[in-house]
């Protein structure tokens, strides 16, 4: 058991070794944990503040009733007392009359006597009022009806953790359901079907270059294969989604709390000063999101097919392109281009360098038009440089070639999509399947 579930890593050389299963349990683990504490986050909001305050604006029963008395009640806090206007009505509700002290459907609390009091002293002894009463309890009734804005703000907090642990957990549990058996097999599928010659010779004959059978197995509409996008926009869309709710969900948390300090009469502008750079970095998530969705919804689905794949230097290929949506295009580029990618210890540290090395446009249109339900599709030629390095991939290092469509829209964002190819070296010969 503990060789199975080593709870330490043990260092040999520069490699770790230690139980990979119980590091997919512990972070299934810590996601279930964030996902139940979201959970119970939200229970609590929608249970004792959002689905009661949404009740009784939505559902309770009007009626008239008549003033009888105010009154400013009080209760101890830990940093002082705090007070919460009361009015006692008379009504008629389910034809019985009835009486109760109340104000809103929760408390009001504030932090001095005379604010209580100004919030109840439009409601005279013996003048008849408007009041609205709960159908379930006609025991229960409110004088003042409305959303308190900030509550319904602060949503976002737990549910961007139900969120989160979510998607967490879900992949969490796929990865530690899949067993090594399961992925040998899919690793001897996939390899079936490569379109090279004898995959285990081309296997020894260039262990460090990428298989191109994630990329073959789309086929084309108009070509042999579909390219497949390396980041969906509506994954982008997700990710920077998230990232705004938690940030913005702890600072609106944040704000509430020092909001409610100065209504109180104990705010400190200290504190409020404190928050300004958490809100603007809040706001730059919001913009970035709002850029996000525009692109998003506003750029249509962009498609890159190719007549052969895996690509050889020097041969040449028809490539073809496809924008839909409903766009006003300045300008639209496609762009062949070669980064090397080096992973290297500082120290402690483990950073990553990134350069390109080659870049060729390959296509270029100006000023056009994309009307819904008329993608502009267009073909060109690629042909990779015959003194062009292969894509290589190893552990601290990698040659990627990519395919890149740049958008420039008329009154919106721009946008890139990137689009992954396999380059094999000179000489290698594609064999029919």
């Amino acid at each position: 058991m503990a060789r199975i579930l080593r709870p330490y890593g043990k260092k040999r050389g520069e490699r770790r070794t230690g139980s990979k299963r119980l590091g997919s349990y512990g972070e299934a683990l810590f996601f279930l944990c964030v996902l139940a504490m979201g959970a119970a986050g939200l229970y609590v909001m929608l249970a004792e503040w959002i689905l009661p305050e949404w009740r009784a604006n939505q559902h309770f029963a009007e009626a008239e009733c008549t003033v009888l008395g105010t009154r400013v009640g009080t209760r101890q806090v830990d940093n002082g007392i705090q007070y919460y206007p009361e009015v006692w009505i008379r009504y008629r509700a389910q034809s019985q009359q009835r009486e109760a002290w109340t104000y809103k459907l929760a408390p009001v609390y504030v932090g001095d006597r005379p604010a209580a009091e100004a919030l109840i002293e439009g409601f005279e002894v013996g003048q008849t009022y408007p009041c609205w009463y709960d159908p379930q309890n006609a025991e229960r009734a409110v004088l003042v009806r409305q959303y308190t804005w900030w509550l319904w703000l602060l949503l976002v907090v737990p549910a961007s953790f139900v969120i989160l642990g979510s998607a967490g957990l879900v992949r969490a549990l796929l990865h530690t359901s899949t067993s090594a058996e399961r992925r040998a097999a899919l690793v001897q599928r996939a390899a079936g079907l490569e379109l090279f010659e004898d995959n285990q010779a081309m296997g020894e004959r260039y262990p460090g270059i990428p298989r191109p059978s994630s990329i073959n197995d789309s086929p084309g509409t108009h070509l042999a294969y579909r390219l497949p996008i390396d980041v969906s926009p509506g994954w982008k869309l997700l990710g920077v989604l998230l990232i705004c709710l938690f940030w913005n969900g702890i600072v609106g948390l944040a704000i509430g709390g020092v909001v409610s300090d100065f209504v109180a009469g104990r705010g400190s502008w200290l504190a409020a000063a404190f928050l300004v750079p958490f809100a603007i970095v809040g706001m730059g998530f919001i913009v970035a999101l709002v850029r996000q969705v525009l692109v998003t919804s506003g750029v249509g689905g962009v498609r890159l097919e190719v007549s052969d794949h895996p690509l050889v230097p020097g041969e040449a290929y028809t490539l073809f392109f496809s924008q839909s949506g409903r766009l006003r295009m300045n300008s639209l580029a496609i762009l062949l281009v070669c980064e090397e990618e080096a992973t290297y210890r500082q120290g402690t540290d483990t950073r990553t360098a990134r350069q390109r090395v080659f870049e060729k446009q390959l296509y270029r249109r100006e000023s056009f038009q994309v009307r819904p339900g008329m993608p502009f599709e267009d073909e060109c030629e690629l042909v990779v440089p015959e003194a062009a390095m292969h894509s290589f991939q190893s552990q601290h290092n990698e040659v990627k070639w990519e395919l890149l469509v740049r958008g420039d829209v008329a009154g919106w964002p721009d946008y890139e999509r990137r689009f992954s190819i396999v380059v094999y070296p000179q000489g290698a010969r594609v064999a029919a399947v």
